[in-house]
């Protein structure tokens, strides 16, 4: 890692773990394999960013630790990309476990459940959901009628949410300011 960290993928260290390679890394990985409107691809930093903001809309009285782990949600892409859900799934459960490994991690070095309650995971699917078809539709050339037959929009998704992707510099920044914000410093 650009901290000088070394990171072990099938047995890694909440020791080894850095907010700052985390929201480098995430902020050069494009959502949609970067198939989106606008100068810059939508970062999965940004992504992340606009789940948290969208699950504490959702759920406003859910402590402030589940927000920071909505914020941290894609945390292990930072080493091992962003892939669409279907292709997860192909890879089977070699992939699924070395993220889940890389999540756990993540969340122990910031002070989490290495496990999430089940309750706090679905709302932040749910954010997720939400996040992603905002994005589908607003950048990634979905029509609401295509989207819907994919992504099936979440009841609740707010309409007044326009995305504009930024420079990968600005989403690190953003998503830094968010983990401060949330206390992950503390972790």
């Amino acid at each position: 890692m650009l901290s000088g960290r070394r990171l072990d993928l099938l047995d890694p260290s909440p020791m080894d773990i850095e907010i700052v390679d985390i929201a480098h890394g995430l902020a050069r990985v494009s959502r949609w394999n970067g198939q989106t409107k606008g100068k810059f691809p939508l970062s999965v930093a940004q992504h992340s960013v606009m789940v948290e903001r969208l699950m504490s809309q959702n759920a406003p009285k859910l402590d402030q630790r589940w927000r920071l782990a909505a914020l941290l949600h894609d945390a292990p892409e930072y080493v091992i990309g962003d892939m669409i859900t279907p292709f997860k799934y192909a890879l089977g459960g070699i992939y699924r476990d070395i993220e889940s490994r890389l999540s756990e991690a993540v969340h122990i070095r910031f002070g989490l459940p290495a496990r999430l309650p089940e309750s706090v995971e679905r709302a932040i699917k749910r954010a997720d959901r939400m996040a992603a078809w905002i994005e589908a539709t607003q950048l990634a050339g979905f029509t609401e009628e295509e989207a819907g037959k994919i992504l099936q929009r979440p009841r609740g998704t707010p309409a007044s949410i326009r995305l504009r992707p930024v420079a990968p510099e600005k989403a690190a920044e953003m998503f830094l300011k968010r983990f401060r914000l949330l206390g992950g410093d503390r972790g």
